[in-house]
């Protein structure tokens, strides 16, 4: 943990955020939501995305590295946003990092279990994600007995990305990944962190009766329990600073950014990533 003379330790140091691309935006728009003040780095691993279909020494590997840029950036938390690397590598995300690291797992099921009743609980992710079964093994800590159904949604990402957000094409697609759920589960994990922008075609697949989980939403709120635990929410007026960094086509980047946060960037710079794993921005 950083000492109090440390410039990450202070109030005003920024959440450092990562993803494997622009997916965790929807997480960054939570916590631009429920704390407005707070200064916020992000890093999208554009050039490698996705983490979801890479193996996990891999996505290991590039967590390592996300998580070095972040600190470079005097960070006083990293939040892991992919849903990806919060199943495989938190560990490796807390050996490397000397500051507070939040994944998207724990906060997300903590809140499903909340929320479920007698039926369960659904789940969806990529491949990867349900693969690891992180969610199912993290829900079953909360409640050991919970009924746990999972499915992977690997089109569901680049429909989001295409702003397909009320196409029939998605709703077509919801149909055929969902349609097992129906009548089964009470409520249903966003397992990844495109799924949020697809929730009218999501809700609609599953019924009105399945309360959507999303993963921003409930780890932003995590998010300000551990600053506010630790006494170092930042509680100055001035105009809070965010800083995007991505390792490949910023232009996309935002395009696709302003459509998930529902703003303007102001600042976006593209970063090199050395061959020995150094990430730094150019």
């Amino acid at each position: 943990m950083n000492s109090p003379g440390n410039p990450a330790s202070r109030a005003d140091a920024p959440i450092g955020v990562f993803d494997s691309g622009v997916g965790g935006l929807t997480v960054v728009r939570q916590l631009i939501k429920l704390l407005p003040q707070e200064n916020v780095v992000y890093f999208g691993d554009t050039a490698r995305v996705p983490y979801g279909n890479k193996s996990s020494e891999v996505v290991r590997e590039y967590a390592a590295q996300d998580v070095r840029f972040l600190l470079s950036k005097k960070v006083k938390l990293i939040v892991v946003a992919c849903n990806t690397a919060s199943a495989v590598a938190m560990d490796v995300v807390n050996a490397h990092s000397d500051v507070p690291a939040i994944g998207v797992i724990e906060p997300t099921a903590r809140e499903a279990i909340r929320l479920a009743g007698d039926r369960g609980v659904g789940v969806i992710g990529t491949l990867s994600t349900i693969s690891s079964c992180a969610y199912s093994t993290a829900l079953k800590n909360f409640k050991k007995d919970v009924m746990v159904m999972t499915q992977a949604c690997p089109l569901f990402v680049p429909l989001a990305e295409e702003g397909m957000f009320d196409h029939a094409a998605t709703d077509i697609v919801a149909r055929e990944y969902l349609s097992q759920f129906a009548g089964r589960i009470d409520a249903m994990i966003l397992g990844c962190t495109h799924y949020p922008l697809l929730r009218g075609a999501i809700a609609k697949a599953v019924g009105d009766d399945v309360r959507l989980v999303d993963a921003g939403e409930a780890t932003a709120k995590a998010v300000q329990a551990l600053l506010a635990s630790a006494r170092i929410l930042n509680q100055q007026k001035s105009r809070p600073m965010y800083g995007f960094y991505v390792s490949d086509f910023p232009l996309k980047f935002n395009e696709i950014a302003e459509r998930f946060l529902g703003r303007k960037l102001e600042f976006v710079r593209r970063v090199h990533i050395y061959s020995n794993g150094v990430i730094a921005a150019q």
